[in-house]
């Protein structure tokens, strides 16, 4: 059996409409870009939402010309035959707003001006994230969702999902995922923050895309890396090791993991978006799920379908507490609700490095629908 999703083709959805953002604001139009994957069923039921994580795209499978080196971000996950089978369901992965990704974003034209929003651009969060995917999903004629499923910023928008929507959605997964952004987690994106503010190319956002903010671009982007590991992975795959590169007493040699941090902070500047670097993490970091509730346990009172939920046991960015803490209160209010605590050393990726650890319980869950 192939187990590709072949060559695919980004979509993009365009609405006229105006969406009211938590904020205030209004927002729009709007585009959405999406991919999908598998066929939709004659009763329109077999539908998944796949949500992305911070940096993602609606690239969740496959490849978009032969030449292509890199799938999709979870390529492993989606398939014929995979756990988000595509000869059984109907795969839906969207780029939320405030990306740089192919939906309304910081680098989309603003209508008023004529120019990029920038700094413009109004404050998103993931619940305006959820409400902009909604448009999307009813675009699609589909009115009620098997799945929402998602890791690290993936699962706070299935989380949403359920509560904004209960009557249309089935059953959520959020993975590697919280209730609530804790404040060392805000800490650390306060850090990646002023390491782009101070970049003299930032220009208060105002900056040419040729010409982007690169080094305090790379620096931001290599604090929120290190969260992202533990310290069982870093010591697995750099140990102490000094660069080849540097003598070990030139005062600027290096080791291999600063070596590795430059690379892929470096990297990560020629495909990514500064600006909405910084709107995405600042939706991260409001995010509570009792926004505009009094409480958790109201916030949750919403949620009816069943949840499983994953937490990884080496995963300090959001670590086991954290959805713990929503978890019991799914389980104190007698809802349908499943939690498996995977043991793991790659920290918050564990979900994209070894998704064999829960693919088969996320199969059981989803065969169970």
């Amino acid at each position: 059996m192939n187990d590709s999703v072949a060559i695919v083709t980004t979509e993009y959805a365009h609405f006229e409409t105006e969406l009211r953002l938590e904020s205030g604001r209004r927002l729009g139009p709007l585009t959405i870009a999406y991919e999908c994957y598998g066929q939709l069923n004659a009763d329109r039921s077999n539908a998944i939402l796949v949500a992305q994580a911070w940096t993602g795209d609606a690239h969740a499978a496959g490849r978009h010309h032969e030449d292509d080196r890199k799938p999709g971000w979870w390529d492993n996950m989606i398939g014929p035959g995979k756990v988000l089978d595509t000869d059984r369901y109907f795969i839906i992965s969207s780029n939320v707003i405030g990306s740089c990704k192919g939906s309304t974003g910081p680098t989309s034209t603003n209508p008023t001006t004529g120019r990029p929003y920038r700094l413009n651009f109004p404050v998103v969060m993931v619940r305006d994230m959820v409400r902009a995917q909604k448009l999307l999903i009813e675009r699609l004629g589909i009115d009620k969702l098997l799945s929402v499923v998602g890791g690290s910023m993936g699962a706070m928008q299935a989380l949403e999902w359920g509560i904004l929507y209960p009557e249309q959605v089935r059953s959520i997964v959020p993975i590697a995922g919280t209730g609530r952004t804790s404040p060392m987690a805000i800490s650390l994106n306060a850090l990646a923050r002023q390491a782009i503010y101070n970049d003299p190319l930032y220009k208060k956002g105002n900056y040419r895309p040729e010409h982007p903010p690169a080094d305090g671009f790379a620096l931001a982007r290599a604090v929120g890396h290190i969260s992202f590991l533990s310290d069982a992975s870093m010591d697995l795959k750099f140990s102490r090791r000094f660069s080849r590169m540097d003598g070990m007493f030139d005062f600027f040699g290096k080791f291999e993991v600063e070596r590795y941090l430059d690379y892929n902070g470096n990297s990560f500047v020629d495909r990514f978006d500064a600006n909405s670097f910084l709107y995405l993490a600042k939706a991260l970091d409001l995010y509570d799920v009792a926004w505009r509730f009094d409480s958790l346990e109201e916030a949750l009172s919403n949620l009816v379908c069943p949840s499983l939920w994953f937490a990884f046991s080496s995963d300090w960015l959001y670590p086991p507490s954290q959805p713990e803490e929503v978890v019991e209160e799914l389980q104190r209010q007698k809802k349908p609700v499943a939690y498996h605590l995977i043991e793991s050393d790659y920290g918050h990726d564990s979900f994209l490095v070894e998704p064999e650890k829960f693919i088969p319980l996320l199969k059981e869950f989803l065969d169970g629908l």
